[in-house]
This record gives C-alpha cells, structure tokens and sequence, in this order.
C-alpha cells in the first residue's frame, strides 16, 4: 500500500519542549524503503526584511519609473517589479538566496511558462543580491537614484 504525502515540518530548536516535539515526530516517522522521508538539520533561513522590502519600492523602483524611458515611454514601479523578478530572482532553488519551497517558473492551464517566483521567497542575502542587479540595471540606464522625481517631470 502507497502512504500519503508526508506534510513538511518545521521545529526551530529554541527550547528544550521544542527539541521534544521534534524527536517525537522522527521517532514516529513512518519507514517506506520505497519513498524514504529525508532527515535535514540546518540554520534556519532568514527570510528578507520588510524593510528591504520598503527600500526597494521607496528607493530603485520609484527612481527607474520615473527615469527609465523604452520604447518612449516610463513603466510603473509595479511593471517594473514584474519585469525585475522574471530577470532576476534566482532560476533554481539555492538554500542561501532562497526559502526551502522556492520555485520561479510554473505553467498555466494553456501551457505558458508563468513567473511564479516572490521576493517573500528570498532570504536576506536573496533579495540583497536581487536589489543589487535592480540598481545596476538602472545604472546602466543613467538613473540617479535618491533624487527628488519632480526635477524629471
């Protein structure tokens, strides 16, 4: 007979009742030879900060919005962050830039591939490192960034 899916668990060893819990679960774990559940013990991953976050709304975004012209005309920081996250979120799951889970392509009913990666999906280095390549791009178009928007309007 097949088992079911095994759901995914998560302890953070920050107490002594917590590290019970977690031993109770892998005492318990049911043996399938067939389709073995894997045992990992790590760091725990640091999702991005909501500030980071802010700053790259407040900060890059706004400033390549309001400077950035293609095919003569600006984007909203909204597109922007769409077109961002298809260039630049990581292509495969790398537990350094990203939360156990990740995954950045997926297709839609009619089989288009659909970008399906968040920033929430990143960890602090993650979205630093996308943040990154966000101000280089707008470098590359000449964008000054932190500077008042009404001197482009």
């Amino acid at each position: 007979m097949k088992r079911q899916k095994y759901p995914r668990r998560v302890f953070l060893a920050c107490s002594k009742q917590v590290l019970e819990q977690a031993q109770f679960v892998i005492r318990n774990l049911p043996i399938d030879p067939d389709k073995p559940l894997q045992i990992t013990v790590s760091e725990e991953v640091k999702a991005r900060k909501p500030d980071q976050n802010a700053l790259m709304w407040a900060g890059p975004l706004k400033d390549i919005s309001h400077q950035v012209y293609l095919g003569g005309r600006t984007y909203t920081p909204e597109l922007w962050h769409e077109y961002f996250k298809k260039s630049f979120l990581p292509e495969e799951y790398d537990p350094e830039l990203c939360k156990d889970g990740y995954r950045k392509w997926d297709y839609d009913p009619s089989g288009d591939r659909v970008c399906v990666g968040s920033t929430t999906e990143l960890t602090i280095k993650g979205f630093s490192q996308y943040l990154e390549q966000i101000y280089a791009f707008g470098a590359e178009w000449g964008v000054q960034f932190g500077v008042d928007e009404r001197r482009f309007a």
